[in-house]
Parts: structure tokens; sequence; C-alpha cells
């Protein structure tokens, strides 16, 4: 094995807390965009009315549903949209990233309020997929696929970080010990 020289340890110490302050910086701008609060009842997210970002003041629908992943995050809402006078509505599934939710009354549980503001036009809400039984038995099914593949690739990706940081600690303290 090969010595590193003080300068190659401090390096190696340099990246591996690089890496990790830039991990936190990311996740901190994430969450800065988005000013979270923390939790979000479901049942008053149920019904709740549902804006357009470019026309704010325009009830066009209520939310019909939530649609969890299996880590049981919100991937999509259901929006029921589209008719007059609750006739003719469709329920159209708008995906986590094309909605904010915004909080009214958040300091009362018993007055708390939400209002959806989709980051769609009226043009790209009626191009969303429709909830249907058809829709529903795709989406379970490529789902199912994707969480497969995401533990795969996730636990493949954390044996190699965790071999990779293991090396350069071992080579570092080899180092620092004056060891092969």
């Amino acid at each position: 094995m090969q010595k590193l020289s003080w300068k190659q340890t401090l390096g190696a110490a340099a990246l591996v807390a690089g890496s990790a302050a830039m991990s936190q910086a990311a996740l901190a701008q994430d969450t800065a965009k988005h000013d979270l609060q923390g939790l979000y009842s479901a049942g008053e997210l149920m019904d709740a009315d549902v804006y357009l970002k470019s026309a704010p003041k325009d009830d066009i629908g209520d939310v019909e549903d939530i649609l969890l992943g299996e880590d049981m995050s919100v991937q999509a809402l259901v929006i029921e949209a589209g008719g007059v006078l609750d006739m003719g509505d469709r329920e159209f599934v708008v995906q986590k990233g094309d909605f904010t939710v915004e909080t009214v009354h958040a300091d009362n549980l018993d007055d708390i309020e939400y209002r959806v503001v989709l980051d769609l036009d009226q043009g790209a809400l009626k191009q969303q997929p429709e909830y249907t039984n058809d829709w529903w038995q795709q989406a379970k099914t490529n789902a199912a696929q994707a969480w497969e593949q995401t533990k795969q690739g996730a636990s493949s990706a954390w044996q190699s970080t965790k071999e990779a940081t293991s090396n350069l600690l071992r080579d570092a303290s080899n180092a620092i010990d004056g060891n092969n």
C-alpha cells in the first residue's frame, strides 16, 4: 500500500469534508425555496381549493386525492377541475413539483386551510394524465419498478462510497502513524 504524505492526507480529508458541506448546502438551498413548515395535514389538504399560478384568484377545482409513493411521500395530487358547477369535471394527476401548497391560518389546527397552486396554465393542466383505472394500474407498475431500481442503485452507491471512504481513512491513518 502506498504511503500518503501529510498533504495527500489533508487533501483527502478536505475532499470528504467538502463533499459533505456541498450536500448540506444543496439541501439548505432547496429547503429555502419552498418555505417548509414541517408537517401538513392530509385531511385538510383533501378538498383544498386549487388555483393556477397565472390566475391566483380563480378557484379552478379541488384536491380529490393524494397519491403517496412506496416511501409514503407525496408523489402527486388528483385535481378535480374542468367542469361548470361540478358538471363535466375531470380528475387530473398533477405530479409533485408542478404544485405548491400555501397555508392559511397555520397557527391554529382548527382553522388551518390550504391553497394548492399549480405551476401549470389551463392548457397544460388539460394535458395532465386523467385519473382512471388504466392510469392507476400503469402507474402502480411503473412506481414499483422505479422503487426497486432505486433501492438497488442506492445500495450499490452506498457500498461504493463506504469502501472508498474506508480506504481513504485507512490510508490517512496509516500515513499519520507512519505504517505502510
